[in-house]
């Protein structure tokens, strides 16, 4: 299952003809907006194509100037990554080596601080 939020953005003058198209349309649900026009939406999904084919239903609802996703999660992909970590050594085989310089050594800790995208590059090469 694939659960996606959508900022839907039209003019103030067509805000409430959208929410209503939006609300109407059964390919996404409607959580809330503001008065210049951004509309905030989910649309779930068993697949990502099942995801854009209703993000098409949305952009094509009369007076959407766009629909942008802008959070995803995906069931799957989460699973995949919690195989990986729980299959993972606890102490990674370059801390148990002691030839190797320690300039060298990467540390993996801290998400606050991380480079998400490098520590989700890293789970996929594993």
């Amino acid at each position: 299952m694939n659960i996606s939020s959508i900022v839907v953005q039209t003019l103030p003058k067509y805000l409430e003809q959208v929410i209503e198209d939006l609300k109407n349309c059964k390919a996404c649900d409607y959580h809330m907006h503001d008065e210049k026009g951004r509309v905030i939406i989910t649309i779930e999904g068993a697949s990502v194509k099942e995801e854009l084919e209703k993000l098409r239903i949305i952009e094509a609802i009369p007076h959407v100037i766009s629909a942008d996703m802008q959070m995803a999660y995906s069931e799957d992909e989460l699973d995949e990554n919690i195989k990986v970590l729980n299959n993972a050594d606890a102490v990674p085989n370059m801390l148990k080596d002691d030839n190797i310089d320690p300039n060298k050594i990467v540390y993996n800790g801290d998400l606050k601080k991380k480079d998400l995208y490098s520590f989700s590059k890293h789970l996929e090469d594993k």
